[in-house]
């Protein structure tokens, strides 16, 4: 008798859509909520045929204001709903800033751990389609500044799955930082396999002679760095974080250990990015394990810049190979 294949091939976007019909059909205080999520199926269309299937009152067109958006989703959450709303594009979740900081975020400690707020919202992040300001942000930092937050960003279709699916069940309020950019890469997905736990990080490539920490849109480019590297005879750790926040340092550590060389990878300006709490914690922990400086590749501290120049600004091979050549010549 043949083996039954479980598995699809499916583009990141299309992961993220089957995950949220899987959490539909499965659960009725699931909702969807955004702009243009209904009857377009979102400007990526990640939503796409959800509401011709769920209807109306599941998957919910909204107007244009963020700050509506999530404050609603907070009171059905507070009515026992699960909502997962859209945030069109990455600079336009400031005007709901508010609403997630002082409100989202605050909700079960202010109730002493009586109310818990089970919302996500989704979030498509960073550069690398040609967009401008407001539509190529990483703002990822400033939430994980913020107690009360799960912070998480999918770099494959397979985790895009299940990490939605992991966000959906959780209590706490998730902020899901989707890599635009990776949307249409695909990757296996088995909607049967057990996930591993939601803030764990995982090493995709072994290695021995320095660690490269990314996540989100870095982890590929991070691989292809690895890969550049290995035809120059050295042999490059690549851990893919998955989660912001909280942030697995055992797992940084464990590398860093074995490696003693580290560069951390992100789309988001290095000044005050996730990359120097990074550094700080590994200089701690593995100050006698360090040959080298903790280093980080990343976004510059400016404007996101024109179209035209994103190549630019965005770390790219030659970036992280050189800050690689850098780490290793201690």
């Amino acid at each position: 008798m043949a083996e039954t294949v479980t598995s699809k091939n499916l583009a990141l976007a299309k992961a993220i859509n089957e995950s949220l019909r899987r959490a539909l059909e499965t659960d009725p205080k699931v909702l969807i909520m955004g702009e243009d999520v209904g009857k377009l199926g979102g400007v990526f269309r990640v939503t796409d045929g959800l509401q011709k299937d769920f209807g109306e009152s599941r998957v919910i067109d909204t107007p244009l204001a963020e700050s509506g958006i999530v404050g609603t989703a907070i009171g059905l959450a507070l009515r026992g709903y699960r909502p997962v709303v859209e945030i069109q594009f990455d600079g336009f979740v400031f005007p709901a800033y508010d609403q997630i900081v002082t409100q989202l975020a605050k909700m079960h400690a202010r109730s002493l751990g009586k109310v818990k707020l089970p919302v996500v919202v989704r979030i498509p992040y960073g550069g690398g389609i040609g967009a401008v300001e407001h539509h190529s942000e990483s703002p990822e930092a400033l939430f994980a500044h913020v107690s009360g937050l799960k912070i998480v960003s999918p770099s494959n279709a397979s985790d895009a799955y299940w990490m939605m699916q992991q966000a959906i069940q959780s209590d706490d309020p998730v902020i899901f930082f989707e890599p635009k950019r990776r949307y249409w890469d695909k990757g296996e997905v088995n909607p049967e396999a057990i996930p591993g736990p939601l803030h764990k990080a995982r090493v995709v490539r072994e290695g021995t002679d320095l660690t490269l920490v990314a996540y989100g849109p870095m982890v590929k480019l991070c691989q292809e760095v690895a890969a550049a590297a290995a035809e120059e005879g050295k042999n490059l750790e690549v851990l893919d974080l998955r989660s912001v926040s909280p942030m697995d340092f055992d797992a940084i550590q464990a590398s860093v250990e074995k490696t003693r060389r580290l560069v951390v990878v992100h789309e988001a300006p290095v000044f005050f990015g996730s990359g120097a709490e990074i550094a700080a914690r590994i200089t701690e922990r593995c100050f006698y394990h360090l040959e080298a400086p903790v280093l980080r590749v990343g976004g510059y501290h400016a404007p996101y810049p024109p179209a035209r120049l994103e190549e630019e600004y965005l770390p790219g091979l030659d970036r992280v190979l050189d800050a690689v050549d850098r780490a290793l010549a201690y």
